[in-house]
């Protein structure tokens, strides 16, 4: 390993962890995988200094170099670049970007004359799809440089803001959750803030700020910046086959195996891959996992396999309305764009209930939160959390911060954790010397100036109240569908649950001119051609491993649909 590869990976304690994560990251291709890569490569030529790709481009290219070098660097605010990586003949350069043509995080520059093989990124993704051993290299060492810029906020993006400004929050979400490198420079603590805001001419009121080789973005929208970034777009006008609302285990799930199975599929996602499943730290009852897996990684896993079949996804792009137009449906998305479908698969989960406290709605994004991740955790180091909440999301929360606050207390409504979560949560919830359970208690109000510092709540047997410190708090209670869209076209329970297959009552069928002879299949709602998985889906199992069942079986479903749809439109 070079010496450039060695610094890229600087930080992991153990020598033979970082040899063994530089293998995986920065592998060198055989001499036969480099032969089969020729026969779909353009030769080319580079001098010392030239550029192969720059941060921002899009759709660039794959290149195994054959002779000289390419680094591959870091832009930084200001015009200066930091060294990621070298590499070398039969090296190769990318990640997972590649895939899916988004902007390029980083830049590839040759540091000598240098020889290399370039692959367009179509002819990209049919290597992957048709050659297995050069697909699991590549993919593989994808994955890892990803996992790698993140860890090491290597990106081309910087934010500039405070710790307690609920944009900021919502900004360094998305990237986290979209799974794009960034490095954060806190107004309150870190004292490079200061030289940054001086030097790019900016006041606290211009914050957060975004830094990109570009320039300066004040005061940015998720929305601005995810278009900025090309995250959101939709593809040129045409009609898929299918589009998948909802990027949660069961939407991932969808993507994969109808891309895989030859459907032209969108992906479409209120705001990043992972649903509610990409909140949760770790975890560990998943088939397949027995050390756990974090929900990112596992989004993040499934989000690649998607795009190596050829499956778009855009976030953030919120369905606002289902409307049939034939044989086809149409999307309409917030913000005036639609996507045209030959089958819907609602797989567009719930959303965490809010508290209804006095002041919660004020401190939503400093002090409260709906998710329990890294970015998250770093935020309670040494302070005390509450986390509201029985179900297996509080559990897992609970378990994970209380690696790194001093004390986490655990506020449920019931008596015990016994009928909402997993053993094994209980347990280990349990064995902590530093969580508490808090029966019967519920929150009234929250207090603080600027951002939280204290709950008030009571026992909600006798009323009796007491006052907690505590600067973040941790909310997973109740489930609300994400149905608004489907309002009036399907059926659906009282709580917004989507009815399909055989719960669907012969009333539901009359209202939706099914013909008596035949029946909607199993996961298909009281509209021909939409269907309903996971979470969202009436009497469904709130489940990961069943969102990831109901979202590959359910494309077998859309098969026949598309196909008898096609049939029709012969006949006609």
């Amino acid at each position: 390993m070079d010496d450039l590869s060695r610094s890229a990976l600087q930080g992991t304690v153990e020598p033979e962890v970082l040899d063994r994560e530089a293998r995986v990251a920065f592998p060198l291709l055989t001499d036969a995988q480099v032969a089969r890569v020729e026969r779909i490569a353009k030769k080319r030529s580079f001098a010392e200094g030239e550029r192969l790709w720059g941060v921002g481009d899009r759709g660039a290219s794959f290149f195994v170099v054959v002779s000289g070098a390419v680094n591959v660097c870091q832009p930084l605010p200001g015009g200066d670049k930091r060294c990621i990586v070298q590499h070398g003949p039969r090296g190769f350069t990318g990640d997972i970007d590649l895939l899916s043509s988004k902007a390029a995080v980083v830049a590839g520059i040759a540091t000598a004359d240098t020889t290399a093989l370039e692959v367009d990124p179509v002819a990209l993704k049919k290597l992957v799809v048709a050659d297995s051993e050069i697909s699991d290299v590549l993919l593989a060492a994808f994955l890892a440089r990803r996992r790698m810029l993140l860890a090491r906020q290597h990106g081309e993006i910087t934010l500039v803001g405070s710790r307690y400004s609920p944009r900021l929050y919502a900004l360094r979400e998305f990237l986290e959750r979209n799974s794009r490198p960034f490095q954060w420079i806190d107004l309150e603590s870190d004292p490079a803030a200061a030289e940054l805001l001086e030097r790019f001419e900016l006041g606290c009121s211009d914050t957060p700020a975004v830094l990109t080789a570009d320039g300066v973005c004040k005061n940015p929208t998720v929305e601005r910046l995810a278009e900025k970034m090309g995250l959101a777009d939709i593809g040129p006008a045409t009609v898929y086959d299918l589009a998948v609302v909802g990027a949660g285990p069961a939407g991932l799930a969808s993507a994969v195996y109808g891309g895989s199975e030859g459907l032209d599929t969108i992906v479409l996602d209120a705001h990043a891959p992972g649903g509610q499943a990409a909140t949760s730290s770790k975890i560990e009852n998943y088939l397949g996992f027995p050390m756990g897996i974090s929900g990112a990684d596992l989004a993040q896993n499934a989000l690649v396999q998607a795009e190596k079949f050829g499956v778009r996804f855009a976030t953030p792009r919120r369905v606002s309305k289902l409307v049939r137009e034939g044989s086809v449906f149409r999307l309409e998305i917030e913000g005036g764009d639609s996507v045209r479908a030959r089958a819907v698969v609602a797989a567009c989960g719930v959303h965490y209930r809010r508290l209804p406290a006095e002041n919660a709605k004020c401190f939503e994004g400093k002090g409260i939160y709906f998710a329990a991740t890294r970015m998250e955790a770093d935020l309670c180091t040494n302070e005390n959390v509450a986390i509201v909440g029985g179900g297996n999301s509080a559990g897992q929360a609970a378990v994970y911060l209380a690696q790194r606050a001093a004390h986490v207390h655990v506020l449920i409504r019931s008596k015990s954790l016994d009928h909402s979560m997993s053993r094994y949560l209980i347990d280990r919830i349990d064995a902590l010397p530093n969580v508490t359970l808090h029966p019967f208690t519920e929150i009234r109000r929250f207090d603080g100036d600027g951002r939280l510092a204290r709950i008030r709540g009571s026992d909600n047997r006798d009323g009796t109240e007491r006052q907690m410190d505590v600067l973040n708090v941790f909310v997973f209670i109740g489930a609300v569908a994400n149905t608004d869209w489907l309002q009036g076209c399907v059926a659906m329970d009282d709580n917004g649950f989507v009815h399909t297959g055989d719960s669907l009552s012969a009333e539901d069928l009359r209202e939706a001119g099914w013909p008596e002879a035949t029946h909607p299949s199993t996961f298909e709602t009281s509209m021909p051609g939409v269907f309903a998985v996971g979470d969202v889906r009436c009497k469904s199992t709130k489940r990961v491993a069943s969102a990831v069942g109901e979202g590959s079986v359910v494309v077998q479903f859309v098969h026949r649909r598309v196909a008898a749809e096609s049939r029709a439109a012969v006949r006609v």
